[in-house]
């Protein structure tokens, strides 16, 4: 199949096959009667694989490293066990910033609720902005 019909097949867009294929996580065959790219059921099955572990959160990266071991012919599940808690962890550091930020930013609309609007001066741009304190933080965590 070409590269839009597997696209298609797999609810993505053909660029993002081409990317995995220049990648080299794809091997397509070039037809010889026109040069078209036919990409066949491991192809399909590798892409597939892909998606799957994109959506785990493994990064392109992770699944060049898995897809080398398993090209090998070895198993890469210890290899995958290792890379999903790392990405896990990753995962739990930035929700906690994540938290903080929406912390933040309830506090900003709290403190800017009574505060009137104002025009830009030669010094300030949006003077709302510019007194919140990201070290004045009384009360973030009271939600």
């Amino acid at each position: 199949m070409r590269v839009k019909e597997l696209a298609k097949e797999l609810c993505v867009s053909a660029e993002t096959v081409r990317f995995y294929t220049r990648k080299g996580y794809l091997s397509p065959t070039k037809s010889p009667g026109n040069g078209y790219k036919e990409y066949g059921a491991r192809d399909q099955a590798r892409m597939r694989f892909i998606l799957s572990a994109r959506a785990l959160g493994f990064t392109v990266a992770d699944i060049g490293e898995i897809l080398a071991v398993a090209d090998k012919k070895s198993t890469p599940c210890p290899v995958v066990r290792l890379l999903i808690e790392q990405r896990l962890l990753e995962t739990e550091a930035q929700f906690s910033e994540t938290k903080k930020l929406r912390d933040r930013m309830r506090h900003a609309v709290r403190e800017w609720n009574g505060l009137p609007d104002a025009e830009p001066t030669g010094h300030m741009i949006c003077h709302l902005i510019e007194i919140f304190s990201p070290n004045n933080t009384r009360g973030l965590n009271d939600e």
